[in-house]
């Protein structure tokens, strides 16, 4: 897939996202079903953060200024060290549709950006834009499919009922 598609398609899934997150309330969105899983709150923090400083941050640098080191980043760990769970969903939700827009003008606003550009990571190697500019669409494609999935889940743990006439559900 080209650039300008998933460019296109990274404008495409705020819409997604916004419905998927649209109408929830603090039972839905705090809801997860064991322990060790995100609620959908956190996952919104995560989408809200990787946004700003990964994908944006480091296909913006690549494009930039090649030759300087990624800013450090702990997707896992920010999930408690930002307490991502004492979070305002609505505050984030804003804030999260307000930094996809800007990543959409931006990606837009950009010149002939050579794509091929790479960071050189100690662990990963030759990183270039391409590679960043289709994780961060993937990146979105895991979360809409986990967001699903806990709606599913909190229907079923919920409703009390049977679910097995609307289909198969297959993880």
């Amino acid at each position: 897939m080209e650039p300008p598609k998933i460019i296109e398609e990274l404008a495409a899934n705020k819409k997604v996202f916004a419905s998927l997150f649209d109408g929830l309330n603090k039972t839905q969105y705090y809801w997860k079903p064991s322990g060790d899983k995100w609620c959908i709150l956190e996952i919104l923090c995560h989408l809200y953060d990787e946004e700003r400083e990964d994908f944006r941050a480091r296909t913006k640098q690549i494009l930039e200024s090649i030759d300087k080191p990624f800013d450090p980043i702990d997707p896992v760990g920010w999930v408690e060290s930002r307490k991502y769970k004492e979070q305002n969903f609505d505050e984030k939700l804003v804030n999260f549709m307000d930094e996809r827009q800007k990543s959409i003008y931006w990606l837009q606003s950009l010149e002939k950006p050579n794509w091929d550009n790479f960071y050189k990571h100690p662990l990963f190697g030759e990183m270039t834009a391409r590679m960043f500019l289709a994780n961060w669409l993937a990146h979105d494609y895991i979360h809409i499919r986990q967001i699903i999935k806990l709606k599913y889940a909190f229907l079923k743990n919920k409703s009390g009922q049977d679910l097995t006439y609307a289909g198969d559900w297959k993880d």
